[in-house]
């Protein structure tokens, strides 16, 4: 629903899964629904909108901004344009990569469905 609105957000890697794609970028379920991750409580609390106050975050925690993560590191994607943008490099609200010993810290209060299923 909200996939639209952010740069990328049909296509944003799934952090445990070769080639596959989060479709609830927001969720900690792979397809939406249930639980925010921080990206998506980020997203909520900047009024659904990505600007660049969402872009220049770092929602996961893991050094990367939410811009540099959905493709748009210059924080100038607006939707509808998707001309300016890069492929997505990793999820923005789940700490990536998974196995690296701060994100296991950072993710381990989470259930990621499928991820730890």
């Amino acid at each position: 629903r909200y996939r639209k609105l952010i740069p990328n957000g049909d296509k944003v890697p799934h952090p445990c899964a070769e080639k596959g794609i989060w479709y609830g970028v927001g969720h900690f379920y792979q397809y939406g629904g249930g639980r925010l991750n921080s990206f998506g409580s980020d997203f909520l609390a900047n009024g659904k909108k990505w600007d660049e106050t969402l872009c220049r975050q770092d929602s996961d925690g893991d050094g990367l901004s939410n811009g540099e993560e959905l493709g748009d590191p210059q924080c100038q994607w607006k939707p509808g344009s998707d001309s300016i943008l890069t492929a997505p490099e990793s999820h923005p609200g789940i700490c990536n990569p998974m196995k690296a010993a701060k994100c296991q810290e950072l993710n381990a209060r989470f259930s990621i469905y499928p991820c730890n299923s």
